[in-house]
């Protein structure tokens, strides 16, 4: 499934940006589904209605302002601090060390950094499991976004003035095609992380359909399903 660019566009990349759920570790590992259910149980109590409720709740949020926590500031005033400590308290057992994806990573050359609209902490704690904790310069999270959630053009203009970095010398890899629109746009070759096998629809706890939709858009400039071979055979 991986189509290369031409080589000299990946020639010119000195920054590599990698989101951190379903991307750097396979979405068959479903952590996304504990994070889905803890904010389903926060919202619940925070706004005092049934979890059905909460849960349709924060799915409007999350279509409409790019995260539930950004709707849940806006529309409710809630401090996201408590909201981020609690949903993303989760069970990493699943996860293991990957060290054929470090030593791709290694090998690219100039900064890798991660970019994820969770916080710093969740991202830290899945880089120590997977054991590619030391291979990032910096982890951009959603609280240094100022709580502007990807897609916005705003959150990744954002990153980009926060550590110099030149889109069009930059890669963006996303389990999202929605998330690559606005880094297209800017310049950045854009890469699209798909989980292989299982369809990802008929997984439990998996994304809505309409966020699968556009692995076909003109923003995706490549798709795979192997990021570790991907990164390989760039180098």
């Amino acid at each position: 499934m991986t189509l290369i660019l031409p080589q000299s566009r990946f020639q010119q990349v000195e920054t590599w940006v990698f989101d951190l759920d379903n991307t750097l570790y396979s979405a068959d590992h479903d952590l996304w589904s504990q994070i889905d259910a803890r904010m389903k149980a926060y919202i619940a109590d925070f706004l005092g209605i049934a979890p059905d409720d909460a849960f349709k709740l924060q799915k409007d949020y999350y279509r409409r302002y790019g995260t539930s926590l950004r709707g849940l500031m806006i529309e409710h005033g809630m401090d996201p601090d408590a909201f981020l400590d609690h949903v993303h308290d989760i069970d990493l057992s699943g996860l293991s060390a990957t060290p054929r994806l470090g030593a791709a990573i290694d090998a690219l050359p100039g900064r890798k950094m991660v970019y994820t609209n969770g916080s710093e902490r969740h991202a830290r704690n899945v880089l120590e499991k997977l054991g590619i904790d030391d291979r990032f310069s910096a982890v951009h999270d959603i609280v240094a976004a100022r709580f502007q959630p990807k897609p916005t053009d705003a959150a990744y203009r954002c990153f980009l003035d926060a550590h110099g970095v030149d889109p069009r010398r930059a890669a963006m890899f996303e389990d999202l095609s929605r998330n690559l629109e606005v880094p297209h746009r800017l310049g950045m070759a854009t890469v699209l992380v798909v989980t292989q096998g299982t369809p990802a629809e008929t997984r439990p706890g998996s994304r809505e359909a309409w966020e699968l939709e556009g692995r076909d858009a003109a923003h995706v400039d490549q798709v795979t399903d192997d990021l570790p071979a991907f990164l390989e055979r760039l180098v």
